[in-house]
């Protein structure tokens, strides 16, 4: 089979055209890594192969790719909003209100001892009301505030600090098997959750550091 010019020219037409872009970005889109950018570009591809359908009056092209455009923009919508709370979680506390339905109250009495350094963990808790304190590290718990939360990233689970209850109220307490849900459940609760030990792990090396440079000979 022969063609010349004259037949290859008449592929290029504003319909082909349209066709070749959503082909493009569609090919673009499949080879991409990233998620946000991957959404762009099928979003494009799905517009373009939109406008194609329309052009040519081609049924299944315009019924398939006017779910798609909407779909893949609210995809990208949230993916957005879940950024946003990510960077919020970042940057100050986030509210546990949400996770009190998974969570069971517990009452606490000035002079209670939660926890005890060593001791096995299983589950960390919420101060709802009360004022708490780590005696090893001289820190005060107050309402709102996690704790228990490193036994969950040590080995062996055990308690890292002991936490005294200093003015009577009530905790929340969670177990770590739901932390470890909630966790892959809730893309900013487990944001929350690493910047949370990451600053209790920083504080902790900061007290040693200033041990160690208190006791060096002078």
């Amino acid at each position: 089979m022969h063609f010349d010019w004259p037949d290859l020219a008449s592929f290029v037409t504003w319909e082909n055209s349209l066709a070749v872009i959503g082909s493009l970005l569609y090919i673009a889109s499949v080879s991409m890594k990233t998620v946000i950018p991957l959404r762009i570009a099928a979003i494009g591809s799905a517009f373009f192969f939109l406008l194609f359908g329309l052009f040519t009056h081609s049924l299944v092209p315009i019924v398939v790719n006017t779910i798609l455009v909407p779909l893949n923009s609210f995809r990208l919508y949230q993916m957005f909003e879940l950024i946003a709370k990510v960077r919020s979680a970042a940057g100050g506390d986030l509210s546990m209100d949400w996770l009190h339905p998974f969570m069971t109250k517990r009452r606490c009495r000035k002079g209670d001892i939660l926890v005890r350094k060593g001791d096995p963990a299983d589950e960390m808790f919420l101060a709802a009301k009360g004022t708490y304190r780590v005696p090893e590290l001289n820190v005060t718990i107050r309402s709102g505030e996690i704790f228990g939360e490193l036994g969950l990233l040590t080995s062996e689970h055990r308690r890292t600090q002991s936490v005294e209850c200093t003015e009577s109220g009530h905790v929340l307490a969670v177990s770590y098997d739901m932390v470890r849900e909630l966790y892959f459940e809730n893309p900013e609760f487990g944001f929350y959750l690493l910047r949370l030990t990451s600053d209790r792990l920083l504080r902790e090396v900061r007290r040693l550091e200033t041990q160690l440079a208190a006791q060096a000979p002078g």
